[in-house]
């Protein structure tokens, strides 16, 4: 399940939650997942519209040229146009470029480019964008330094770039009860250990500026749904892109309902903190290139 990819569609639907004052929001009987998880990446860094920051320490002006791989849905390069950056984005779906091209049409983006590719190698020249962004892509290809190499040829020497993949520890857990077509091809081919993830970057020649990791919430989420799929017998073989789907059962919905209540106090801050770095979905890192 691309979390990101969910979280940054609830984020530009008309049915999001207003995310920046949480608290605000009584906890109700039902709690969207997607919701509850969209509050909980604000807290942990994500779409910070005081500071600009698509994530902490990844800032974007209407100066920037933004590269956004596997933009699926395009949350993140809706983001970036909504900051009036040039956008650049690719994914291998074409349905999913003709949408968001439709989408950043209405916004202040000075320029949009959208490409079918599947980054290998990029129709750009060299030196070409600022800001690189590649969220949720490098698990699902064969060839994860090749891919990255291909980034750093097209960014600006100086340009940022932010990489999460899936955490290990969610991942090796996950093992035990997904459905198998999650761990395969055109799903998760690569687990990522942490220190394995820094040395892809830097052998790529990229400097690592912050790491970090968070979503325990998603983490325990899809140990649950995976469960209950195997307790009722509902899983499937197919190969898709989408092998986590509605309906979902009770039992996810009341971890979200439960943990929207608890991410509301901020109390409840430092445990929320300290679960992310126990158990989380994703490791994310943002690295520059040297000037």
């Amino acid at each position: 399940m691309k979390i990101l990819q969910k979280l940054f569609q609830r984020l530009n639907s008309s049915t999001a939650p207003e995310v920046a004052d949480s608290e605000a929001q009584a906890a109700t009987d039902y709690v969207d997942a997607r919701d509850c998880g969209l509050v909980d990446a604000v807290q942990s860094g994500w779409f910070q519209n005081a500071t600009d920051e698509l994530f902490t320490g990844f800032a974007i002006s209407a100066e920037d040229v933004v590269l956004d791989i596997g933009c699926g849905a395009g949350g993140a390069t809706l983001f970036c146009a909504n900051r009036g950056a040039h956008v650049v984005f690719t994914d291998v779906i074409a349905d999913k470029i003709e949408a968001l091209t439709d989408k950043l049409a209405q916004t202040p983006a000075r320029a949009v480019e959208g490409m079918v590719s599947d980054s290998l190698p990029l129709p750009l020249a060299d030196d070409y964008a600022t800001r690189i962004i590649a969220l949720e892509v490098l698990e699902h290809v064969e060839d994860p330094a090749q891919v990255l190499g291909e980034l750093v040829r097209v960014a600006r020497p100086g340009a940022l770039f932010l990489l999460a993949v899936p955490d290990p520890v969610g991942e090796h857990i996950q093992k035990d009860c997904a459905a198998p077509h999650y761990f395969s091809h055109p799903n998760h081919i690569h687990i990522f250990e942490r220190e394995a993830f820094a040395e892809l970057v830097k052998g790529a020649g990229l400097v690592i500026e912050r790491r970090a990791s968070y979503g325990f919430f998603w983490t325990m989420w899809m140990l649950m749904y995976w469960t209950q799929q195997k307790h009722s017998g509902e899983h499937d073989s197919g190969e898709t892109h989408d092998v986590v789907h509605p309906p979902y059962s009770a039992l996810v919905e009341d971890w979200s309902s439960l943990w929207r209540r608890l991410i509301d106090m901020p109390e409840f801050s430092p445990v929320k903190q300290n679960l992310d770095s126990l158990m989380p979905k994703s490791q994310v890192i943002v690295a520059r290139k040297p000037s």
